[in-house]
């Protein structure tokens, strides 16, 4: 099988912690040269320093602020005029939490922005140099909620759908180039992020940090909370030439918790 990503350029944007880092740790650790994407340059410049150069890679980064599209623009541009990507994986921190019925307007809009908007901006750029090279790959770092809303995310559930929705309408436009575009769907996965909505949900609920994290872990059948890396591992395979015929699809990597076939 082959999942070499020697002499592949990759684009992993949010790349400075998280799910983010971990999928340019492994596909950096398959031999693809990483560009990070994320807006803290001293957060960047530590995450290169990680990636594994074994088969003579040269990393770099680009700061961008994802809520300021003319940032990602600009970042981009300067990439693909250097590089020609051919492994591009979005990931950008998802909407606050809290009910839909509270979100403001602006919650939508700006969440909007920053994930689907900034994926187009990006897509775009990096189409033509995968059509040139008759390989592609667009990996999205989405949600579950793509299957089924999950509580106390409104904004997040809407615009996770929305982007699902985006790529898969992109999929089926560019798979006669050989450029494959899919969802990865994670579930309760160790990061910051689930930190945080752990002490929101917390606070709301007027109960302990401790008690949200239990009922969290036994509502996985697995019994346990995802890993970074175990989602950076599907992200790898559907980067490599291996995943060749993968394209259209939302994949749950998720312990099992996800309630649908």
């Amino acid at each position: 099988m082959n999942i070499s990503l020697v002499h592949r350029h990759a684009v992993i944007c949010g790349s400075t912690q998280g799910i983010g880092l971990a999928t340019a740790s492994a596909l950096a650790s398959l031999g693809a040269t990483c560009i990070l994407i994320a807006r803290n340059e001293e957060a960047l410049k530590t995450a290169v320093e990680k990636l594994s150069a074994k088969h003579g890679q040269q990393h770099s980064y680009r700061v961008a602020d994802f809520s300021r599209q003319e940032d990602v623009q600009k970042a981009i541009e300067d990439i693909t005029s250097i590089h020609s990507i051919t492994v591009l994986v979005n990931n950008t921190g998802g909407p606050k939490a809290g009910p839909i019925a509270e979100a403001v307007p602006e919650a939508f809009s700006n969440a909007f922005g920053q994930h689907l908007i900034c994926n187009q901006i990006l897509a775009q750029a990096v189409l033509p140099g995968m059509k040139s090279a008759g390989y592609g790959r667009i990996i999205n770092i989405v949600s579950t909620s793509v299957r089924t809303p999950l509580a106390n995310l409104g904004v997040s559930n809407t615009i996770r759908a929305a982007v699902a929705s985006w790529a898969k309408s992109l999929s089926n436009e560019v798979g006669q180039y050989n450029i494959t575009v899919n969802n990865v769907l994670p579930g309760l996965t160790n990061t910051g992020r689930l930190q945080s909505l752990v002490q929101q949900t917390a606070a709301s609920q007027h109960t302990s940090a401790e008690t949200v994290e239990e009922n969290m872990r036994n509502s996985v059948p697995m019994k346990r909370f995802g890993e970074a890396e175990e989602i950076a591992n599907v992200v790898a395979f559907l980067a490599s030439p291996a995943a060749s015929y993968v394209n259209g699809t939302s994949i749950p990597v998720d312990g099992g918790r996800t309630p649908t076939v």
